[in-house]
């Protein structure tokens, strides 16, 4: 793949997207640019359909706005208000242990770094690069299991786990594409370029794909 494609395929992939449900983390983040509102909807996330999280989300955020908000919600209450995600139990015990540490350790304040919020229970690299990028418009990458698959099968990047994918991202990809490349790839990711079988004769991307690893596609 030409290093310099990058740009033709950034630009059609914002032309793509518009066709498709914007993921339900970045819905959060256009509608408050509230870090605090990204953590928690990146948590309920896990192993979540982006509609269940949204459902959950709106309905937590109904009843909590803050983390002494979060505290006030005995842990059962907070597992009915969040139901059905993914492992509700254990996350209303990951919400209220992540907001006592926010009140406790950062004034009740979320962090504007990855280092600092990776020290929260439940934050990984995905989760905290979408906080960072999504909650307060800093530059990052966010590489969750699309934006490591795609640029792998495109062959614009050669890396074997999603950590190395973010460093060969951070080292290729032009600076100006960093925050947006998550919610482009994970939307494109989701309808057209999917992990098993996925639309090579539907993708407008098709002429800048080496389909690296496709063993089978429509």
């Amino acid at each position: 793949m030409n290093n310099n494609s990058i740009h033709e395929i950034v630009r059609i992939l914002r032309q793509e997207v518009l066709k498709w449900k914007t993921p339900a983390v970045s819905v959060v983040a256009e509608d408050s640019r509230n870090p605090f509102y990204v953590l928690i909807s990146c948590l309920l996330s896990l192993r979540t359909k982006d509609e269940t999280t949204a459902e959950a989300f709106t309905r937590l955020k109904r009843r909590a706005q803050t983390p002494q908000g979060i505290l006030r919600l005995p842990e059962e209450e907070l597992a009915r208000i969040i139901y059905p995600v993914g492992f509700y139990n254990q996350k209303a015990k990951t919400l209220r242990e992540v907001s006592r540490v926010l009140i406790d350790e950062y004034n009740g304040e979320v962090p504007n770094s990855i280092d600092e919020l990776l020290k929260l229970k439940g934050v990984g690299h995905k989760t905290a690069n979408l906080v960072v990028t999504l909650g307060f418009n800093k530059p990052g990458i966010c590489v969750d299991t699309h934006v490591h698959r795609i640029p792998n099968r495109w062959g614009y990047i050669a890396t074997k786990t999603p950590k190395h994918s973010e460093i060969a991202l951070r080292e290729k990809l032009p600076p100006e594409y960093w925050i947006e490349f998550n919610d482009l790839l994970v939307t494109f990711g989701q309808n057209v370029c999917l992990p098993i079988s996925p639309k090579c004769s539907q993708c407008r991307l098709a002429a800048y794909c080496e389909r690296k690893n496709v063993a089978r596609s429509r």
